[in-house]
């Protein structure tokens, strides 16, 4: 992750505190938040200071380790954190492989939650080196949320291949979807892609089919959250309709996401449970005054509900291709079961 100048990365343990960019204070303060605690690196996940199926798993195997330090009941502890946020099978993933590590020792288990944060950073490195052909000179991406840096411990998965490109010498335009409620493509994709230098504008999220329609747009390329064992993929919520208007306009739409986000025992999307989040989120938005002071305001109706799913599944069907560390593969049963394999 390169801020300003300096590479970072999105999530780190050290010794027993976890440290993590604290990415609801992102575009507008740059800082980190240490998690002494597993309960606090729980809170974290929970309130969306870390955030992204990678980061989200990096941080889980992470809160499993200071768990097993802590001397907590270990199943207690991975019930908690699996509770965090249901959709996400990186966070589940994690848990359970630094759940079994830790029946042999702590020292196991830190050293497990470690190695998989490193495999983390691998993952995106090599999502971004399979992706990148994609990506022609002055190709112009639409993307859904955020699936970059912040995503991952490092590289991200949606944007790896765009920053191979970049860096590679191709010219590159993203279009950035806003991503209400949390405006995850207005906040951190844009700051992420003015960080690395690369030309890009916010829309609005009902502007994709405006783009498509008038041949703005060459590729789509989002992040992943769960894939179903027959390729159905669940991911921020309005995913599902870039894939609609893409299919419309015979505009290829890809998911990166690592192996660890596919779900072998969920064999479609039907199975894939669906995170429903506070109305607040929808109601309220947080953002900066003239003095750079945050301060949280209502732009809904008072009086109104709102309802908040955090993500919808894109059909298998509506999918060109997902980018994985170990290739492009099509969004099938055979497919999957072969890369997993």
């Amino acid at each position: 992750m390169r801020v300003s100048g300096t590479d970072y990365l999105t999530i780190r343990m050290e010794g027993e505190s976890v440290f993590m960019i604290d990415q609801n204070l992102l575009p507008f303060s740059f800082s980190f938040r240490e998690c002494k605690t597993w309960e606090d690196t729980c809170d974290a996940i929970r309130i969306m200071t870390v955030r992204g199926a990678g980061a989200i798993g990096a941080a889980a195997g992470f809160a499993m380790a200071q768990a097993y330090i802590a001397s907590e009941d270990p199943e207690m502890a991975a019930e908690r954190i699996r509770a965090t946020r249901p959709t996400a099978r990186d966070l589940f993933f994690a848990v359970d492989r630094v759940y079994q590590a830790g029946q042999k020792s702590v020292q196991a288990a830190v050293e497990e939650a470690q190695r998989l944060a490193r495999n983390n950073i691998d993952a995106a490195r090599n999502i971004g080196k399979y992706g990148e052909p994609l990506i022609r000179d002055g190709a112009r991406v639409l993307t859904h949320c955020n699936a970059g840096w912040l995503g991952f411990v490092d590289y991200g998965s949606a944007l790896s291949p765009v920053y191979m490109a970049h860096r590679g010498g191709k010219s590159v335009f993203v279009y950035a979807g806003e991503t209400r409620p949390r405006s995850q493509g207005a906040r951190l994709t844009a700051w992420e892609l003015a960080n690395e230098g690369i030309d890009h504008s916010i829309v609005p999220d009902n502007a994709g089919a405006y783009l498509m329609s008038k041949g703005m747009v060459d590729l789509v390329i989002t992040g992943a959250d769960r894939i179903a064992a027959n390729g159905d993929t669940a991911n921020k919520i309005g995913t599902f309709e870039k894939a609609i208007v893409a299919r419309q306009f015979g505009i290829p739409f890809f998911v990166a996401a690592p192996l660890s986000t596919f779900d072998l025992s969920t064999p479609t999307g039907e199975g894939i449970e669906i995170e429903e989040r506070s109305a607040d989120e929808v109601n309220y938005q947080t953002g900066p005054d003239k003095e750079g002071q945050l301060h949280t305001i209502r732009v809904t109706n008072p009086g109104s509900d709102a309802f908040n799913p955090a993500f919808d599944v894109t059909p298998a069907d509506f999918i060109t291709g997902i980018i994985t560390e170990k290739g492009i593969i099509k969004p099938d049963n055979n497919a999957i079961a072969t890369l997993l394999r």
